[in-house]
């Protein structure tokens, strides 16, 4: 399987000569939708599957971000606000039965969605924990401030869209809720202690069974005090890989957050070196596009046989 270790983005609504050229050239590991993508269902659809055209791949990886609430992709479709996880959450907390039907049901529609449209992973669920302390960059993005509630509806969330044979991508592992900082805008650096967060945060991606997962631009200063998980080789081969057991693909957080370097082919070069199987690109930027994939390495053997395990989840 010839394609690069990134996941890169578009700027518009339909696919440009040069970011066809780009794709048949590079063969990005695959593409990234966001809301100035997405205009309606008939102009998703051919989206979609002009991209897959230009790869020749039917079962290309497509992602979107469709977390509903306040980070919903899909609002030119459906109006999906009111749905954050927090509210789902809070539903469960108050009626078990009740808030897994509610939930399951939405997951469901949402799904029938990203299946006509031609989606096939959806970077869902959010595992963070909420606290005292969380920044509202999570804030309702989390389920609850109970690891139970979270692991619960996490492993609800994975199971539908398995289900509905679209891949999860639960974030930000391993674990953001105890940042209070917006790593959009600037690095985080998180002095709680190594069991502690074990216990806690970490907790919550524990033994997950999904294809992939997202890291988080985060310090944990009693782990490695020098680099953000998305850089570290302690945090991801120790801590993901050994301790919580992840067996799927690590996808880095967006590699243009301003909680890494300004330089883009640095972050995705030493995210890959320091254990993310795929870096994640987000800008929609053509040159910054074509200037990440040229020095972006060819996918590796293990990405390889994750790969291939998924398209065959797909069929």
């Amino acid at each position: 399987m010839n394609r690069k270790s990134l996941i890169t983005s578009i700027k518009g609504t339909s696919l440009s000569s040069a970011e066809k050229s780009l794709i048949f050239k590079e063969k990005p590991w695959g593409i990234i939708l966001f809301k100035r993508n997405i205009k309606n269902i008939n102009q998703l659809k051919l989206l979609t599957q002009s991209i897959r055209n230009v790869i020749k791949d039917p079962y290309y990886p497509i992602i979107l971000d469709e977390e509903g609430g306040r980070v919903s992709r899909l609002n030119n479709i459906v109006d999906t606000k009111l749905f954050s996880q927090r509210f789902f959450g809070k539903l469960f907390e108050k009626n078990k039965l009740f808030g897994e039907t509610f939930y399951s049901e939405y997951l469901y529609n949402i799904c029938m969605i990203l299946k006509t449209t031609g989606i096939n992973i959806n970077t869902i669920p959010v595992l963070d924990i909420l606290k005292n302390k969380t920044h509202l960059v999570i804030g309702d993005r989390s389920y609850s401030k109970n690891l139970i509630t979270i692991k619960h509806l996490g492993n609800i969330c994975i199971d539908i869209l398995n289900k509905c044979k679209i891949a999860s991508v639960p974030k930000h592992i391993p674990g953001h809720g105890c940042s209070n900082v917006d790593t959009h805008k600037s690095l985080s650096i998180v002095d709680d202690s190594h069991e502690n967060l074990i216990k806690n945060d970490f907790a919550a991606f524990q033994n997950i069974k999904s294809h992939f997962v997202m890291t988080s631009h985060i310090i944990y200063n009693k782990i490695d005090p020098l680099n953000p998980a998305t850089h570290s080789v302690n945090i991801i081969k120790g801590i993901i890989r050994k301790k919580l057991n992840y067996k799927g693909l690590i996808i880095s957080d967006d590699i243009s957050m301003k909680s890494l370097s300004n330089n883009l082919v640095f972050n995705a070069e030493k995210a890959l070196q320091s254990g993310c199987n795929l870096a994640l690109y987000c800008g929609g930027s053509l040159k910054e596009s074509s200037l990440i994939l040229n020095k972006t390495k060819k996918i590796d053997n293990f990405t390889i046989k994750k790969t291939s395990e998924f398209y065959n989840f797909l069929r």
